[in-house]
């Protein structure tokens, strides 16, 4: 049996003097000589080396007439590009470090969630100004929005049809692609780059900031998911805003994933509280974003209802019969969704052509989806006997898995029906499944289901499960966006390290390199309240 973390905020006191400006600058004074307070400076310096270092070993322009006029172009290149390389690993590296050196004070209640909201923006601020990092996908936000800009259809033509300095930058395997994204995704592109033209820096800058309110909304929704899930809403913040993993990707790899998850988490928390339509419309939103916020929306939909019969039996009167009452729920529910992703695709001038080009990350092959793994163990254990080769192979394992996620898909929508929490369970399950069993899979895709886990309270090795997965994650591609996966001393480098992560989170010292091992930061052994729906 698991030992279960604390599900307190910490050891957060409103009195006057906190409230006061003199009071918030002595509770920042001593949070800074804290034990936290060392690891946000810890994670600081390494979110300024990542910035830095990205410069000449992260996902660069081809030309960059910027380094070139600031004579930095050396950088790129040879000696340069290896020890910008360094310092984007060292910064990363002690990012982790730190994240799991404020974990181990989250899980000993020595940090409250005021305390780790003020880190939020010490370790972010930096990578608002780096390159994009670990992928070029902001490249391809911005040339998409361009077509819209210039009058092209982005779910009909790929940004090959708009030639210039955006499509420069873009990946080569998704320069005729089309947009799999929703029209507020492309919304926003168009708007940025009506702004900025083809300015490629002030774009991604741009492209930056406007995925900050889904930062935000992340760390407004998540402590009072937990509350609502029975978790810990510091442990929240810690785990599924602060990890490396969603910082390092989606602030500095300026992934629009940001913008869906954290309207999927405040539509979620709006429904809990009762506020069914606004959280619906919320979610909506997320859609409009990314098409993966859609998946809680039939989840929402258990949890609407719940709350009608609950409500009918506190006013004492019979409920609607189940059939009624569902058809009812869902028939709203689905009007909102239809209003809001109605009015925003009019606005955008396009339709639903989007939902077709979802199909295009099937390019995308490597060893984060189950299919793929599949694959490549039936080619190489049958490729001397058969001589079957990958792509064929490939066909068949996404066939299945896609078979076999409908059917978990289904199952677990009516499974997960009868309380709230376990409707919220349901949500993470799908995410999960979705992630794992989809034709393609990159890291910052497990931010969906890590923003739902959260709120959850979890035992200590499943923590410790987490921070070795995100460790992992974070580790296995190169800066430049490059696949580190197929490259065997990478990946038993990031698996050594996401070990040690792991069991950083409970054991100061887990490699005994010094003399004597410091247990007062060994997470205390207390049980976790119940969770409450």
């Amino acid at each position: 049996m698991t030992d279960r973390i604390p599900t307190a905020d910490g050891p957060v006191v409103d009195s006057p003097d906190a409230v006061s400006s003199g009071g918030r600058l002595r509770e920042v004074a001593l949070f800074a000589r804290s034990e936290a307070g060392h690891a946000a400076v810890l994670g600081l310096i390494g979110a300024v080396m990542i910035t830095f270092g990205g410069f000449g070993s992260g996902s660069i322009r081809r030309r960059d007439p910027l380094l070139e006029a600031l004579h930095l172009s050396w950088l790129r290149f040879g000696h340069g590009l290896v020890l910008s390389t360094v310092v984007v690993w060292v910064g990363v590296l002690l990012m982790i470090a730190a994240w799991v050196r404020l974990g181990r004070c989250v899980l000993g209640d020595r940090v409250s969630v005021r305390e780790l909201m003020m880190v939020v923006p010490a370790w972010t601020a930096p990578m608002l100004l780096a390159v994009p990092m670990f992928s070029r996908d902001a490249y391809s936000y911005l040339a998409q929005g361009a077509l819209l800009r210039d009058g092209f259809d982005p779910y009909a033509v790929g940004p090959v049809a708009n030639p210039g300095v955006l499509l420069d930058n873009v990946s080569n395997v998704w320069t005729t692609t089309t947009a799999p994204y929703g029209p507020i995704a492309l919304l926003l592109g168009q708007g940025i780059t009506s702004i900025t033209g083809d300015n490629v820096v002030a774009g991604t800058m741009l492209l930056r900031l406007t995925m900050l309110p889904g930062l935000v909304l992340m760390m407004w929704a998540l402590p009072r998911l937990a509350r609502q899930l029975g978790g810990n809403p510091a442990v929240a913040l810690w785990l599924a805003v602060l990890n490396p993993l969603v910082l390092i990707h989606l602030i500095g790899g300026v992934h629009n994933e940001l913008l869906m998850v954290g309207l999927m988490t405040a539509g979620i928390t709006l429904v809990l509280d009762r506020r069914h339509v606004a959280g619906i419309a919320v979610v909506s939103l997320g859609v409009a974003v990314k098409a993966m916020a859609g998946v809680a929306l039939p989840f929402l939909v258990w949890i609407w209802i719940i709350h009608e019969r609950d409500r009918a039996k506190a006013e004492g009167r019979e409920p609607a019969g189940p059939i009624a009452l569902f058809v009812r729920t869902a028939g709203a529910g689905f009007a909102v969704f239809l209003g809001v992703f109605a009015t925003a695709s009019m606005v955008a001038g396009v339709g639903i052509g989007w939902l077709t080009a979802l199909s295009g990350s099937a390019k995308i092959i490597n060893w984060l989806s189950l299919p793929t793994i599949l694959a490549h163990v039936v080619t190489v254990s049958t490729s001397w006997l058969t001589g079957l080769t990958q792509a064929p192979v490939l066909e068949v394992t996404r066939m299945l898995c896609a078979i076999a996620l409908v059917g978990i898909l289904v199952y677990v929508w009516w499974r997960f029906r009868t309380t709230p929490r376990q409707a919220v369970l349901g949500i993470l399950v799908a995410l999960v499944a979705i992630v794992v069993l989809s034709p393609a899979a990159l890291p910052w895709y497990y931010s969906w289901p890590l923003a739902i886990a959260a709120g959850f309270a979890m035992s200590r090795t499943t923590l410790m499960v987490v921070v070795g997965l995100s460790t992992w994650l974070m580790l296995v591609f190169q800066p430049d966006g490059s696949i580190g996966l197929y490259t065997l001393p990478h990946v038993l480098l990031a698996t050594f390290a996401a070990v040690v992560a792991a069991k950083s989170l409970v054991t100061v010292d887990p490699l005994r390199l010094r003399s004597v091992r410091e247990h007062a930061d060994t997470v205390p052994v207390t049980a976790a309240a119940p969770a409450t729906p």
